[in-house]
């Protein structure tokens, strides 16, 4: 890896850290803004930096720096949440998959790659959620609960901030070509490669 796709990987991973602060108490679950960096890195970083720049936040985590919703260290995989900083790995990958592949960065493009980061998160976190609380924590949940919060309550929000990424990478990325600080190919001078 280069030098500076190092440290775009540790800038998103930084910004998912601090989007673990920023949080709107929920049931269960707190809603936060960690899932709005990891969408961008995603965009921003391509598939396989933005599925790095996951895994070093979820890593130094695991380390025991409290950079978690609730903390840090490696007791955090028997947390019913931990699913979800999981499914954020993926949910880069899958975005950033999506937004390599795409002519030019247009809003429902960017959006739909978003949403489809969005299920696989949800994908990883509500079984993830139901599994350990049956079977860790000895609290029988039903999948109806389990999908109640830990998917239906978090909807909206995560739909909302699937707009933003997908809004402000439209906006950003024009202004980092310029810059040149992205990079693009192919012959259309829209295309995008991180």
């Amino acid at each position: 890896m280069k030098a500076r796709d190092i440290i775009l990987c540790a800038l998103f991973a930084a910004l998912t850290a601090v989007g673990a602060f920023i949080k709107i108490p929920v049931p269960i679950v707190p809603f936060t803004l960690q899932f709005f960096f990891c969408a961008m890195a995603g965009i921003f970083l391509g598939s396989k930096l933005g599925a790095i720049s996951q895994a070093v936040y979820v890593a130094v985590g695991l380390v025991g720096i409290p950079v978690f919703t609730q903390g840090g260290g490696f007791d955090y995989v028997l947390k019913p949440t931990f699913g979800y900083l999981l499914g954020f790995i993926l949910c880069a990958f899958v975005i950033g998959l999506l937004a390599e592949r795409m002519r030019n960065m247009r809003f429902m493009p960017l959006f739909g790659a978003v949403l489809a980061g969005m299920l696989c998160m949800f994908l990883l976190g509500v079984p993830y959620l139901y599994a350990v609380y049956n079977l860790y924590l000895g609290e029988l949940k039903d999948a109806g609960w389990a999908l109640t919060y830990g998917l239906l309550v978090f909807l909206p929000g995560d739909i909302f901030l699937s707009a933003a990424a997908a809004f402000a990478a439209k906006k950003l990325i024009p202004a980092l070509r310029r810059n040149d600080l992205v990079q693009y190919r192919g012959k259309d001078a829209q295309d995008f490669r991180p």
